[in-house]
């Protein structure tokens, strides 16, 4: 008999697997249509989204990372996200209307502010 024994199934893959992911490629999908963005939606495109997404989140990690190493921390906190954004010429501009809670400002000192003395020496 041809095929499979009755009872006996192929262990299910899914679609991030397929695709290589991390990211749930189902559940954003699933998301894509609830959000009702567009009538209709292919196939391909919550693969891509998941992937685009995943990148973005291991580029963010890995520069909050180094910027958590320069610290001398082994945990990444809200800081350190803002100071590998804003230091990252595209993910600044991609995140540039957005405010990371708890994790203040750029260092940074006008050069106005300097006195007369410190700018000759």
């Amino acid at each position: 008999m041809a095929g499979r024994k009755s009872g006996e199934r192929k262990k299910a893959v899914t679609r991030s697997t397929k695709a290589g992911l991390q990211f749930p490629v189902g559940r954003i999908g699933r998301y894509l249509k609830k959000g009702r963005y567009a009538d209709r939606i292919g196939w391909g495109a919550p693969i891509y989204l998941a992937a685009v997404l995943e990148y973005l989140a291991a580029e963010m990690l890995e520069l909050a990372g180094n910027a958590a190493k320069d610290n001398k921390k082994t945990r990444i906190m809200p800081r350190h996200l803002l100071l590998a954004t804003r230091n990252d010429e595209e993910l600044s501009k991609l995140l540039d209307g957005i405010t990371i809670a708890h994790s203040g400002v750029l260092p940074n000192i006008h050069s106005v502010l300097f006195s007369k003395k410190a700018n000759m020496l």
